[in-house]
C-alpha cells in the first residue's frame, strides 16, 4: 500500500495536477472570501469564515471528480491496472493507498487557508473575536467532505475506463448525495421521507460537525459513508479478474 502511495503523491507533484488542483481551490474560496461584492467579508461585516465554508464543498464537488477520473480509468484503458495487480498488494490495499494520497492533497488544500483565518481574526473586532469552535468544526466537517467525494471520485473512476464518464458521474454522485438530497424534500409527495433524507444527506452532517460540536453519530457516518464507495470501489476491480 505504501508503494502504491508514493506512486500517487509522485504523479500529484511531478506533474501540474497537485499543484492545478491546490492553486484552483485557493483562488476559487479566495474571492468569495476578500474579492467578490455581497460576498466577501469587508462587505459581510463580521468576522467569520462562512464564506469558505459555504462554497469549500462546492468547490470540490468540480475539483475531487477531475483529479479522481484517472485514478482506475486511465490505468484501465492503458492496461497497467492489470501490472499492478500482480505485484504483492491486495486489491483493498491498492484502493486505500491511492485513496489516502488523494487525503493528502485535499489537506495540502486546506492548510494555506489557516491563513484566512488568522487574518479575520486579526481583523475582528475587539481581536481574536472568532468562533473559533465552529471554524475548527467547519475545517474538520470540510475534510470529512473532500474524504467523501474523494471515494466517490473513485468509485466513479472504477466502473469505467472512459475518463469524462468517469468525471460526469463522480460529480453527479457529489452533487446527488451533497445537495440533491435535500431539494427532495421540498418535493410534496417526499415530505414524509424527510427524516430519512436527513440521515443520508451529507449537507446535513456537514452542516451538524459545522456548529463545532463533534457528535460521533457526524463522524460514524462520513466513515461509513466513505468506507461503502472504497469497498464498493474494490469489489468493481475485484469483479474484473473474475
Amino acid at each position: 500500500m505504501l508503494a502504491i502511495f508514493k506512486k500517487e503523491i509522485n504523479l500529484f507533484f511531478s506533474s501540474l495536477i497537485g499543484y492545478i488542483s491546490i492553486g484552483v481551490f485557493l483562488l476559487l474560496t479566495g474571492m468569495f472570501m476578500w474579492i467578490l461584492p455581497s460576498y466577501n467579508i469587508f462587505d459581510y461585516g463580521f468576522a467569520t469564515l462562512d464564506q469558505l465554508f459555504t462554497i469549500g464543498p462546492f468547490v470540490f464537488l468540480f475539483l475531487i471528480p477531475a483529479i479522481t477520473m484517472r485514478t482506475f480509468a486511465e490505468e484501465q484503458k492503458t492496461g497497467t491496472i492489470e501490472i499492478i495487480s500482480t505485484k504483492p498488494v491486495t486489491d483493498f490495499q491498492i484502493v486505500l493507498g491511492k485513496y489516502f494520497a488523494g487525503l493528502v492533497l485535499i489537506i495540502f488544500s486546506l492548510l494555506p487557508t489557516l491563513l484566512y483565518f488568522y487574518t479575520v481574526s486579526d481583523l475582528a473586532f475587539p481581536k481574536g473575536n472568532v468562533d473559533t469552535g465552529g471554524a475548527w468544526g467547519s475545517y474538520i466537517g470540510l475534510l470529512f467532505i473532500g474524504g467523501s467525494y474523494l471515494a466517490i471520485g473513485m468509485f466513479a473512476s472504477s466502473v469505467t475506463d472512459n475518463q469524462i464518464v468517469s468525471f460526469i458521474l463522480g460529480m453527479f454522485l457529489c452533487f446527488f448525495f451533497f445537495q440533491l438530497l435535500d431539494f427532495m424534500k421540498e418535493i410534496s409527495f417526499l415530505t414524509s421521507f424527510d427524516s430519512f433524507f436527513d440521515a443520508i444527506s451529507l449537507q446535513s452532517h456537514y452542516t451538524s460537525i459545522s456548529r463545532g460540536v463533534l457528535d460521533t453519530r457526524d463522524v460514524i457516518y462520513f466513515l461509513s459513508f466513505t468506507g461503502i464507495f472504497l469497498f464498493s470501489t474494490k469489489t468493481v476491480i475485484q469483479s474484473r479478474k473474475w
